[in-house]
C-alpha cells in the first residue's frame, strides 16, 4: 500500500511546513526513504551531562540521489538542480540531527527532515494565469479617481476675485 510522506506519522507535526506537505502524495514512503540511507552516529555536544561523553546520538543521515530507484531521470535532474548547496564532496545529501538525546530519536527526525527536503523540492508551484482588469473595476476606479480630483479642486481658494 502505498501512503504520503507525512501519513505514516503517529502526531500532528509541530513544524508548520511539514504541515503544509501533509496534502502532498509523492512517490515514495518513510520507509521507502529509510532503506536507502544510510546512517554515522557521533558524539553530540550540548544537553545531557555525562551522557554526552559516552553516548553516540548525534545523526548524519546520507542520501544518495543518484542511486534512488525512487525517483524517475526527471526528478532526479530536479533534486539535483535544487538540492546543489546540500550535497557533500560524495554527492550525497547530508542531514545532521544533534537535538535529541537519543539516537533513535535523532535519526526520526533527520528522515523527516530528508523527506521535508525531498518533498520540497520536487514540488512545482502552479503556473499562475494572467488576467484582465474588468470593465467594470476600470471604469469604478477612473470614476473614484475623478471624484477625488474633484473634491481636491474644490479645496483649492480661488484668488482671481
Amino acid at each position: 500500500m502505498q501512503y504520503a510522506v507525512f501519513s505514516l506519522l503517529k502526531v500532528k507535526p509541530a513544524n508548520r511546513e511539514l504541515q503544509t506537505f501533509l496534502h502532498l502524495s509523492m512517490n515514495f514512503t518513510k520507509a521507502d526513504l529509510k532503506k536507502e540511507t544510510t546512517y554515522k552516529a557521533s558524539r553530540s555536544g550540548g544537553k545531557g551531562g555525562q551522557n554526552v561523553n559516552k553516548v553516540s546520538s548525534k545523526v548524519e543521515l546520507l542520501f544518495s540521489v543518484n542511486d534512488s530507484a525512487l525517483f524517475s531521470d526527471e526528478e532526479k535532474a530536479l533534486l539535483l538542480s535544487k538540492l546543489q548547496s546540500r550535497f557533500n564532496k560524495d554527492g550525497l545529501v547530508q542531514v545532521i540531527c544533534d537535538e535529541e538525546r537519543s539516537q533513535y530519536l535523532n535519526k526520526e527526525k533527520a528522515l523527516e527532515r530528508l523527506a521535508l527536503l525531498l518533498t520540497r523540492a520536487l514540488h512545482k508551484p502552479n503556473i499562475r494565469k494572467a488576467t484582465k482588469v474588468s470593465k467594470a473595476a476600470k471604469a469604478a476606479r477612473l470614476t473614484s479617481k475623478k471624484i477625488n480630483s474633484l473634491k481636491k479642486e474644490n479645496r483649492k481658494k480661488d484668488f482671481e476675485d
